[in-house]
């Protein structure tokens, strides 16, 4: 029963924040009831069952868990009366046996990215009451100091409830300027999903399925091509999802990938959402990102990989979005298409700059070019560099192999 309800909270227990932050009108109250409505569940279930809808059953339990806790505050504290009395609307009462509400987690992102609350701020928002993530993950995905992150958290929901910011998503007119917030916020919970920042799993389905979802909705929303884009990328990455990793759990990489396992009705869906978004002219980021994975969805091997298209892409992509993690991945595109040695240059070069010293794929990248090259020693301390930096288990696993079998091969 633990592990049931261990992996319902794992699936489910964002979507039940989100609702339970449109019921309660408060981010911090709504997270004490999902967290109060779980300690219920494991109270309860184990001898009373798993209700037929455990989430309309969690968030029933968290909401009345919450005007419990407020009847006991208000009989110390008159002010808290009228929050009682908020929660009892025709929306809040009427929960019953409901289904999710699709577009509760549609409304927490652009809450998340409204225009009155930092850029910085948005983004560690939504990876935190999104993707659930901590805040030392949060720290460690953008590279700077936790503390950080939960004062910029702290500060955003301060101006959440001092702006009296809305819980909704804005009228169609209002849409178009927090377009490319919004987009950017459902791209992070799905590389979160896609490729975890910490922890035992390499995928979180549950979050690449969700931001997939949240596409969707916004695209029959708000038809454009950023939208298209974005979801052809994330259906074409997605679509490797079960190549990535074999029995064991180990990490597989992209040129050793079962290509058979491949989620070809992805594939079709994603190139066809690609041409959509090339044809309508506007070509974004979301949509050179999408033909860059669209070049790996056509090769029939790896081999046959058009590398030189795929740096050709990120001349494009670097271009409109200067970034060293663009530059990171053209220099792997431009190492297979023209060899290590260019590649080793242009990842020395970011480094020279400063630029991706904790970012562990960057001493990875730097790694395999070193092995490639047949610099072997210097390819182990790369690797160790990589490994010192990285906290995903499987990619740990990953990178110990690669030391090892360097070793062994050194002492030949």
């Amino acid at each position: 029963m633990e592990s049931i309800i261990e992996e319902i909270y794992r699936t489910q227990s964002r979507r039940v924040l989100a609702t339970l932050i449109r019921l309660l009108g408060d981010f911090d109250r709504a997270e004490e009831a999902l967290h109060d409505a779980f300690a219920a569940a494991a109270r309860t279930w184990p001898t009373d069952g798993i209700p037929g809808n455990p989430f309309a059953w969690l968030v029933s339990t968290g909401r009345f868990k919450a005007i419990d806790t407020i009847r006991r505050r208000a009989r110390f504290d008159a002010s808290q009366h009228h929050i009682e009395d908020s929660l009892y609307t025709p929306d809040a009462t009427e929960i019953g046996d409901m289904e999710p509400i699709e577009d509760d987690m549609l409304r927490l992102i652009f809450t998340c990215c409204h225009p009155l609350i930092p850029a910085d701020a948005q983004m560690a928002m939504a990876l935190r009451e999104i993707c659930g993530l901590t805040t030392e993950e949060i720290a460690h995905a953008f590279l700077i100091p936790a503390p950080t992150v939960a004062q910029r958290i702290v500060r955003a929901k301060g101006r959440i409830r001092a702006a009296k910011i809305p819980y909704e998503v804005p009228g169609r007119e209002a849409l178009p300027p927090r377009l490319d917030r919004v987009l950017h916020v459902i791209y992070l919970v799905f590389n979160e999903g896609y490729s975890a920042s910490s922890g035992e799993e390499v995928v979180r389905a549950d979050l690449t399925a969700e931001a997939i979802r949240l596409a969707r909705l916004l695209l029959a929303l708000l038809p454009h091509p950023d939208v298209s884009g974005l979801l052809a990328l994330m259906l074409l990455q997605d679509s490797r999802r079960t190549a990535r990793r074999v029995g064991d759990g180990s990490l597989v990489l992209l040129a050793d990938q079962d290509r058979s396992l491949w989620d070809h009705a992805k594939i079709t869906e994603g190139l066809a959402l690609l041409a959509a978004a090339m044809e309508a002219g506007e070509i974004g980021t979301y949509t050179l990102q999408a033909a860059i994975a669209a070049e790996h969805a056509r090769a029939p091997a790896a081999e046959e990989t058009d590398w030189r298209r795929i740096a050709f892409y990120y001349d494009l992509l670097l271009a409109a979005q200067p970034s060293p993690i663009v530059e990171l991945n053209r220099a792997v595109a431009i190492s297979m298409a023209e060899g290590p040695a260019e590649g080793l240059d242009l990842v020395d070069a970011i480094l020279g700059r400063q630029e991706l010293e904790a970012y562990h794929l960057a001493h990875s990248a730097r790694a395999d070019f070193l092995r490639r090259l047949g610099r072997t020693e210097e390819a182990i301390a790369a690797y160790q560099t990589a490994l010192s930096l990285c906290r995903q288990e499987p990619e740990q696993a990953f990178l110990r192999k690669r030391i090892s079998e360097l070793a062994t091969t050194s002492e030949r």
